[in-house]
């Protein structure tokens, strides 16, 4: 390795950053990527998924997880070799060619843009089981607006909001789970009689459906772990991040331990599976059924907060996302400019207009939105985990050759895990495809792909470096 290749990667960071303030502590980071692993994928996806698969959802999340938690690994050695916001479009852009990096970041800002939708959605669908009478769009369109406002204000702001709505997560799904405890353990509340661990087989077994129905659940419950690569965005806004990520990623195990598996498993030892219904978040449905006053209430004001959360934290990363494309050279030179808070305005307003496609939707299919947005998300998504666990295995081959510098904060097992990770999300990528329902996904998806090429070949013609940015570092990489 010479000197010159590891300067070619600092320069890069250096003009990626340049503007940001480091205005993310650790204990912000923290919560931001503990709030990433509690959406509403499993405050209100988990209810149809457990329609579809039974008790056996909770081993589909716990495959996944582990699955993630590969992924994780991977994308933490790459963000300490070189910590950078908009690290996925950058890493594919150094590792596999700057067409992948224009590629990836603009399919990670779909991502976001499509799950602020869903997130909208949901939270519009919550606020209707107090207000039955509002609208969903309404409710979607205020939401939007006042999140919109946060995210224009500074960094700062997003991640106390971001802190306090994880706060309210964490805290309240552990209390969820003390609660549930205590039904199976001393049988107090309306579900008192009837909850039992027996509960987990006694109803046609712990794959009442089939392994295959349980395996079609896999699509949903990749949508619950959207977000947990949220702190590879925050890279270039933390204050210490050799310190930070890696024990934020480190935590992740035991986040998905508790909060995904324990606590499905608590309510369906609580509550039998037959008892919850597409549509209707399993932890409301739970609490009203143990019989708690205001208890079903309150958990529905949790899980209100945690669709916010995923869509101020989609509003952060989108511009950030756009503002690295920009300086790239791939997207327009606009969204390079930072406001007088140092936030990316015009990057995030122009995400939020799109977003407001969210709000079209409930207007027109209250009833299909969520479903239809949640697929093209988590499509987008696996692209996205698939980048990482690609760059990943090429940056490990140019370390073992001597040509880049090693991480500190090497991922187990070397490129092996990501090889199973890969395979893994190409299966899922498969039972999409094989899903009547869900595969209208891949069809957008191949729009957006024909979309993005007509975009490069025009880049090409207006800019032709653009398809030589990096091509230095790329060529030593890759040789």
């Amino acid at each position: 390795m010479t000197s010159a290749q590891v300067d070619t990667g600092n320069s890069s960071e250096s003009t990626s950053e340049e503007g940001y303030e480091r205005g993310l502590g650790s204990r912000q980071v923290q919560m931001i990527a503990i709030g990433g692993a509690i959406g509403v994928g499993l405050f209100l996806g988990a209810g149809a998924n457990i329609a579809k698969a039974g008790p056996s959802l909770i081993f589909m999340y716990a495959l996944a997880g582990v699955i993630i938690f590969f992924i994780m690994r991977a994308l933490g050695e790459l963000l300490l070799y070189r910590p950078v916001s908009g690290s996925f479009a950058e890493y594919s852009r150094e590792f596999l060619g700057p067409f992948f990096g224009y590629f990836t970041g603009w399919t990670y800002w779909l991502m976001w843009v499509v799950t602020g939708m869903a997130e909208l959605t949901a939270a519009a669908i919550y606020v209707n089981y107090w207000f039955p009478h509002i609208p969903q769009w309404v409710t979607a369109l205020v939401f939007l607006v006042v999140l919109f406002g946060v995210n224009l204000i500074s960094v700062k702001l997003f991640g106390e909001l971001e802190f306090w709505f994880s706060m309210v997560k964490v805290t309240a799904l552990i209390g969820m789970i003390v609660i549930g405890l205590g039904v199976l353990t001393f049988g107090f509340s309306a579900a008192g009689d009837t909850a039992a661990v027996s509960n987990l087989w006694a109803f046609d077994g712990f794959f009442p459906k089939g392994i295959g129905s349980s395996l079609m659940t896999l699509q949903g419950v990749m949508f619950a772990y959207l977000a947990v690569e949220l702190v590879g965005v925050t890279a270039g806004e933390s204050e210490d991040p050799e310190k930070t990520l890696p024990k934020a990623i480190n935590t992740l195990p035991w986040r998905i331990a508790l909060f995904y598996v324990g606590a499905l498993t608590v309510i369906l030892c609580v509550v039998k599976w037959t008892e919850f219904a597409p549509g209707v978040s399993p932890f409301v449905e739970a609490f009203a059924k143990i019989g708690i006053p205001a208890g079903a209430g309150i958990v529905n004001f949790v899980v209100l907060t945690a669709a916010l959360s995923s869509c101020n934290s989609g509003m952060y990363s989108t511009g950030r996302m756009l503002r690295n494309l920009a300086d790239s050279g791939e997207a327009p030179g606009v969204f390079k400019k930072l406001s007088s808070t140092k936030t990316p305005a015009f990057g995030i307003t122009v995400s939020v207009l799109f977003m407001g496609i969210g709000v079209v939707l409930n207007y027109v299919v209250p009833e299909k939105a969520f479903g239809y947005v949640t697929s093209v998300a988590t499509a987008a998504g696996i692209w996205t985990w698939l980048m990482i666990l690609i760059s990943h295995v090429l940056y490990r081959r140019a370390v073992v050759a001597g040509r880049l510098p090693a991480s500190s904060f090497p991922a187990p097992g070397g490129s092996v895990f990501s090889y199973v990770a890969i395979a893994f999300l190409l299966f899922v990528t498969g039972l999409i495809a094989y899903d009547a329902d869900s595969r209208i996904c891949l069809y957008v998806m191949a729009v957006w792909a024909a979309g993005l090429g007509i975009g490069w070949a025009i880049l090409k013609s207006r800019n032709p470096g653009v398809t030589t940015r990096d091509g230095s570092e790329f060529a030593k990489i890759n040789d």
